[in-house]
């Protein structure tokens, strides 16, 4: 059987270190068999992907920012949840902020980015239900912000 560290490597990833927090808050908190993980950026190993769609960015640039952010959410359950991503009953909701102009109208396909991510890692524990919603900007400049509720 395939481990879910074992898959996120067949996207080319190893499982990061988990970001610090960048304000007042903690990344992840518990509630029974609850995680909920604050709301992780599109950074990868060359810092914050920035920008904005329908602006500087298009739809395959954002999928691979949320695609970035999911991989955070990740860590943060690894790392700050304590829970080992085998051992995670289900993905329960996400929430995908992307940072667009007022016209950009396909939040739902650069959400797709962090989603495919989640369930190819995670297999059919990973589906979730998902909001993708535009915003006019995300902290740091980042293209993408991604949050979720995990049960474990």
């Amino acid at each position: 059987m395939t481990t879910a560290i074992e898959k996120l490597r067949q996207y080319g990833y190893e499982l990061p270190a988990a970001k610090a927090p960048v304000a007042s808050y903690v990344p992840v908190t518990r509630s029974g068999n609850l995680l909920y993980i604050s709301g992780q950026i599109s950074t990868g190993e060359n810092g914050v992907v920035t920008g904005r769609l329908g602006e500087t960015m298009n739809v395959v640039q954002g999928g691979n920012a949320a695609e970035l952010a999911a991989l955070n959410v990740l860590a943060q359950i690894v790392h700050n949840g304590g829970v080992d991503l085998d051992a995670i009953k289900r993905v329960l909701k996400v929430t995908v902020f992307v940072a667009s102009t007022p016209d950009f109208t396909e939040h739902h396909l650069v959400a797709n980015g962090g989603s495919n991510l989640i369930v190819g890692v995670l297999g059919d524990k990973g589906k979730h239900a998902r909001a993708a919603i535009g915003v006019a900007a995300l902290p740091l400049g980042a293209a993408v912000e991604i949050e979720a509720i995990v049960e474990i």
